[in-house]
């Protein structure tokens, strides 16, 4: 990736496609939701998963195989690294939430209402807070629409 280089927004349908989430946290559990709402089919790759998210299969342990995308959002940062290159390997695209220059899309703030959809990022996925801010003013923006 280009130091500089902005991303271009992508809308893909996930319907039933698996989608492979490794790690347990609040990250984790925010991108399972998201995605499930999408039509994805996901799994959760984590020793332990208290989310609450109808749907998700839940393994421990598992492997990418057959994913359509992945998410690397564990604590850890050599196990995020390893999911990186394990995916990266397997030509299916990740984000890893710890570090950009493994990610190979980002995952943005999904903002949905009035039958539209926007998905938000700052310029180089490194400012998450400016990310938030931008987030919370389009979904009010868009709570005007319904």
């Amino acid at each position: 990736m280009t130091e500089n280089a902005s991303r271009f927004p992508l809308f893909v349908d996930l319907t039933g496609r698996r989608c492979v989430i490794v790690g347990g946290g609040a990250i984790a559990q925010r991108r399972a939701a998201v995605l499930s709402r999408f039509g994805a089919a996901v799994t959760v790759i984590a020793p332990t998963w208290t989310g609450d998210v109808p749907g998700v299969d839940w393994q421990a342990p598992g492997d990418l195989k057959g994913a359509f995308l992945a998410v690397a959002a564990t604590n850890d940062r050599s196990v995020n690294r390893q999911v990186g290159e394990e995916a990266r390997a397997l030509g299916i695209p990740v984000t890893v939430a710890d570090c950009r220059e493994e990610c190979t899309f980002f995952f943005p703030a999904v903002c949905e209402g009035g039958g539209v959809t926007a998905g938000l990022i700052s310029r180089h996925g490194t400012d998450h807070h400016r990310a938030a801010r931008a987030a919370k003013a389009v979904r009010q923006a868009l709570e005007g629409l319904d």
